[in-house]
């Protein structure tokens, strides 16, 4: 029976620290994408006050094509921040782009750049190409297409969204995660009331038996007079 016990006591709290860890760290994934989403605010506001139309500041892509492996993989999350002159971008920069590849037409993608020519009249015109496809992008990009160079990217965190994106998901991840940890710190708190109305009671039957005692004696010396 003790054993039993101990084995429940202990899966419990391995339940406990990973639905804790599970919601911490989807808290600080919210926290992060607020975060952001203010930084871009602000950044929009100041550039609109000034009359620039300019890309997010900071943006992140999940990753849905194996083109980048292996620097980057299926379900990789990369973040981007918006590059402000075509002079500050160099061979060996990772970009996400609109693509006029026949390919990936009207589709966001993150290549690496291989080339890069500067026009007659002053154009940058960038070639890239994914790390594993055999051949370069078949059209060249210009700089208003680029969202962003790749500053850095979060391993396989793409599984979270597209988990998250689904009912099973979202009960999996968000509710059931909650519902055990407000379930658990409700029989805590129940349990604690519990103790404290115990030692109540037994403060009480203390009281009531130093008093009958008290009386005992009471009568006890009334009678010996």
């Amino acid at each position: 029976m003790k054993k039993n016990k101990d084995w429940l006591t202990t899966l419990k709290k391995i339940l406990h620290f990973i639905t804790t860890v599970l919601m911490y760290s989807i808290c600080l994934i919210m926290i992060i994408v607020f975060l952001v989403f203010v930084v871009n605010f602000i950044d929009k506001q100041y550039n609109l006050k000034s009359g620039k139309n300019k890309k997010d500041l900071f943006s992140a892509y999940t990753i849905v094509s194996p083109s980048m492996v292996p620097a980057i993989n299926v379900l990789d999350v990369v973040v981007t921040m918006r590059v402000n002159n075509p002079e500050d971008l160099k061979k060996g920069d990772i970009i996400t782009f609109n693509s006029t590849d026949y390919r990936y037409s009207g589709v966001l993608v993150t290549h690496r750049i291989v080339n890069i020519e500067k026009t007659s009249s002053g154009e940058y015109l960038f070639t890239t190409k994914g790390d594993n496809n055999n051949t370069q992008d078949s059209s060249r990009i210009s700089f208003d297409e680029i969202y962003g160079r790749v500053l850095f990217r979060i391993p396989k965190i793409g599984y979270i969204q597209y988990y998250l994106s689904s009912v099973l998901g979202w009960v999996a991840i968000i509710i059931v995660p909650a519902v055990m940890i407000i379930g658990y710190d409700i029989y805590k708190l129940i349990k604690t009331l519990k103790s404290k109305d115990d030692n109540a009671k037994k403060i009480d039957n203390k009281k009531e038996n130093t008093k009958n005692k008290r009386i005992k004696k009471e009568k006890e010396g009334r009678f010996k007079k």
